[in-house]
């Protein structure tokens, strides 16, 4: 009876590939839309930017005092989180949905909502709070791709134009196409099959392309830490991968089982003019506490902590990561827009680099990337994002064999367990 049931699964007929004619017709969207996501990208990070250099830069100088001094790091926060307050309270749609109950693919929103949840993420970008741009610029350019091109081109499948959205929104954020593709077969992977996977991929991956490309030109970008060249990989270099992504995929796991405990603490405050400023109050003494480099959304710090890997003891590296894991979670409980892969990132790398000051002789490259790939399966439970993000920071094509080993016991960790995002009743995604 096995025989025969392996015999009828191996005769049955592939999915049919879809002909050239049906997704020529896709090009031009999937290149308008990777082009305008990634603009709007860029802009929003451009303002927060230069927001975020008035704010802590010529604002102190100004009034005579410290930039990242106890009083201004507070005040800065505090008032982060009272004008956040106000435009989650005021504004049309109220910025959106609770981003505790938000993933990397989002759903249309209303229209209305989306200039308040662009002005909350940007000053959130520029206050301090350690979140990343990820989730409030998908969301936008998810819902004004949905609203213009079902209008613009009705003709097309409705759900196409989300996920043009989100693979141009990746491949912006990371400056190469490659890691939408890999999130989008990854979102494929539970759905019904349709077709080849590279026809469900084609139009995504053009947006994605187009996204990266626009970035790629306009900003250039590099995740490339600079770190010291890994050279031929050794056991013991393959032990110390293991460990270190196994244990930072634990202190994530740790992390993502407070969530919803530090997200209800702050919902029963009831108002956002209330939750936004305690939270960035709270944000302040995290703050004061971890010293500037755990501040805003982390990829800079990441760089500058990367850049003398000696400069700190392992006690400092896992006080930063500590800290930071803190400040993570607060940030998302209490209602600030944004992301939690970029300061996850931050998380995994100060615990890397916390290994690599434990074990003088391990390569710092492969400390740093064997931290992240676990702390990021833990939050983001994306194995190829996960595996990616933490290559590319290296650049090392050595590293790779190393990295999809540890993987596996990390991935055994946190398989199955919750995941750091909420339903609306405030429970845990599994």
């Amino acid at each position: 009876m096995a025989q025969d049931t392996e015999a009828q699964a191996a005769a049955a007929p592939a999915e049919p590939s879809a002909p050239a004619r049906a997704l020529l017709p896709l090009i031009l969207p999937a290149l308008v839309v990777g082009v305008a996501s990634s603009l709007l990208f860029l802009l929003v990070s451009g303002l927060a930017e230069h927001l975020q250099g008035l704010l802590w830069e010529n604002a102190p100088d100004a009034l005579g005092v410290g930039r990242y001094s106890v009083l201004w790091v507070l005040v800065m926060l505090t008032v982060t989180g009272v004008l956040v307050g106000l435009v989650v309270w005021k504004a049309p749609g109220h910025a959106g949905p609770d981003p505790a109950t938000l993933g990397l693919a989002a759903a249309p929103i209303a229209p209305r909502a989306l200039p308040g949840l662009l002005a909350a993420a940007m000053l959130m970008l520029a206050g301090g709070p350690s979140l990343g741009p990820e989730n409030p610029i998908i969301i936008v350019n998810v819902a004004l791709a949905y609203w213009l091109g079902r209008r613009l081109l009705p003709r097309l499948p409705g759900a196409l134009w989300p996920a043009l959205a989100d693979a141009a929104t990746i491949g912006a954020l990371f400056g190469t196409a490659v890691a939408a593709a890999l999130v989008v077969s990854e979102s494929l992977a539970g759905r019904p099959a349709r077709g080849a996977l590279w026809d469900n991929l084609f139009a995504p991956l053009a947006a994605g392309a187009a996204g990266a490309m626009t970035t790629s030109l306009l900003a250039h970008p590099s995740f490339d830490l600079g770190l010291p060249p890994f050279g031929q990989p050794h056991w013991g270099d393959l032990a110390l991968a293991l460990a270190i992504a196994s244990a930072t995929a634990l202190f994530g796991l740790a992390v993502v089982a407070a969530f919803p405990f530090v997200h209800r603490v702050f919902a029963r405050l009831g108002h956002p003019m209330i939750a936004l400023p305690v939270g960035g109050l709270v944000l302040g003494l995290l703050g004061v506490l971890g010293g500037r480099l755990t501040l805003f959304k982390g990829l800079s710090e990441v760089a500058e902590l990367a850049r003398d890997p000696g400069g700190w003891s392992a006690g400092q590296f896992a006080t930063m990561a500590a800290v930071k894991a803190a400040a993570l979670l607060v940030a998302a409980s209490c209602g600030f827009r944004g992301g939690r892969i970029f300061p996850s990132v931050f998380i995994g790398a100060a615990l890397g680099l916390a290994g690599h000051a434990l074990v003088p002789s391990a390569p710092p490259g492969l400390a740093v990337a064997a931290g992240v790939l676990g702390m990021l399966l833990a939050v983001t439970r994306q194995g190829w994002v996960s595996l990616f993000t933490a290559a590319v920071l290296v650049g090392s094509p050595a590293i790779l064999t190393l990295l999809c080993a540890a993987s596996l016991p990390a991935w055994l960790l946190v398989t199955g367990k919750p995941q750091m995002q909420l339903r609306p009743d405030g429970t845990a995604v599994r």
